[in-house]
């Protein structure tokens, strides 16, 4: 059987294809729709029956029980404080919803789902033993001999009932174009054997992180730790729906949306690449001799040259000179506000007028 490794400069490890020889050139490749990506750090859960839309509504940040097929969406799974816990990209075909989700994450969102069925017409689903996951633009993998509908990434328009924080007009994201199709063994095989011939370019996950990095789109095996709120990512453009029905974490979204504001907030960093020094995830950052934060993202762009996303402290000094303390020294940054440190409080609360000046009026 041809695997990916027999594919010529591949480079493969646990998490799948890192790149085939040049993840710089692959970028540019992936962009242009001239590549497709394997991506076998995402897993495939399939949820069945009458129920599961509504189902998935009621436990998740997202609107889904009037989901219409082949519409793409994402949700959220938040904890009673409304942290994150999972994260998965949503299409539905008129009779299966299918979840892409990170493969770190795949067992433990497949686990929990399992376990609230109750007395619901569902059924879920680990399907990643049988599907594979190919993402590139949505020319690119519509060649492809899908399983089921297409996913084309939302990211970072608005979806309806959510909210954009990042005030930056365009968005980085906003010429992105990325797609995930779900094929079945054969179908990857076929492509593999092709790839091996020279007849199609692949790029590996080394291309794919740096455009997502880019486009500051937020991935819960990554950039997520266990406090994260959705707001702190700008996530409630595409995967929160603020006027929805009740689910496990609504009042904390609500809260910081409405009274208060997020404690920590997301920037993009570029960093000083005259050393050829990159930083590494939970990294510090700082200004001056202040830790302010760390970094959860780290890629080396095409075009930007080496960049990053960091969760900073809410109150941190925006305009000035970062410093990110890496194994190899300190690597001087210049941060750009994502989520700006007002985000929040968008509800209009009148003020009261005190008691004594009432009465006075009086």
């Amino acid at each position: 059987m041809t695997s990916l490794s027999d594919v010529p400069g591949a480079v493969v490890d646990d998490r799948g294809l890192r790149h085939v020889g040049s993840p710089v050139a692959e970028q540019r490749r992936l962009a242009s729709g001239s590549a497709l990506a394997p991506l076998g750090d995402r897993r495939v859960i399939s949820v069945g029956g009458e129920d599961r839309r509504s189902w998935l509504d009621s436990l998740s940040s997202q609107a889904l029980t009037h989901l219409a097929p082949g519409v793409s969406t994402e949700l959220l799974i938040l904890d009673p404080q409304g942290r994150v816990e999972h994260a998965a990209a949503v299409v539905d075909d008129g009779d299966t919803t299918w979840l892409l989700v990170d493969a770190t994450d795949a067992d433990a969102l497949a686990s929990w789902l399992a376990r609230m069925r109750f007395r619901l017409r569902v059924d879920v689903r680990d399907r990643s033993d049988e599907l594979v996951v190919v993402g590139g633009t949505r020319a690119a993998v519509a060649a492809l001999t899908t399983v089921a509908p297409v996913w084309v990434d939302p990211w970072p328009d608005v979806s309806p009932g959510g909210w954009a924080y990042a005030r930056v007009e365009p968005h980085p994201g906003a010429d992105r174009d990325w797609a995930e199709a779900i094929v079945d063994a054969a179908e990857f095989e076929r492509l593999v054997e092709r790839a091996v011939r020279g007849e199609v370019a692949l790029a590996g996950l080394d291309a794919v992180e740096a455009l997502r990095v880019a486009a500051w789109r937020p991935r819960v095996s990554i950039d997520a730790d266990e406090r994260l709120l959705p707001h702190e990512m700008d996530w409630l453009r595409t995967a929160v729906h603020l006027s929805k029905g009740c689910y496990r974490g609504q009042e904390t979204v609500a809260k910081v949306h409405n009274l208060g504001h997020p404690p920590r907030r997301v920037v993009a960093l570029q960093l000083d690449g005259s050393d050829n020094v990159l930083p590494a995830r939970g990294d510090a950052v700082r200004v001056g001799d202040s830790v302010i934060g760390s970094i959860t993202s780290v890629a080396m762009h095409h075009e930007e040259g080496p960049i990053a996303l960091a969760l900073i402290k809410r109150t941190a000094p925006e305009g000035v000179p970062l410093v990110v303390d890496t194994a190899d020294g300190p690597l001087a940054a210049a941060a750009e506000t994502v989520v700006p440190a007002d985000a929040g409080a968008t509800a209009g609360v009148p003020r009261l007028p005190r008691l004594g000046r009432r009465r006075a009026a009086e």
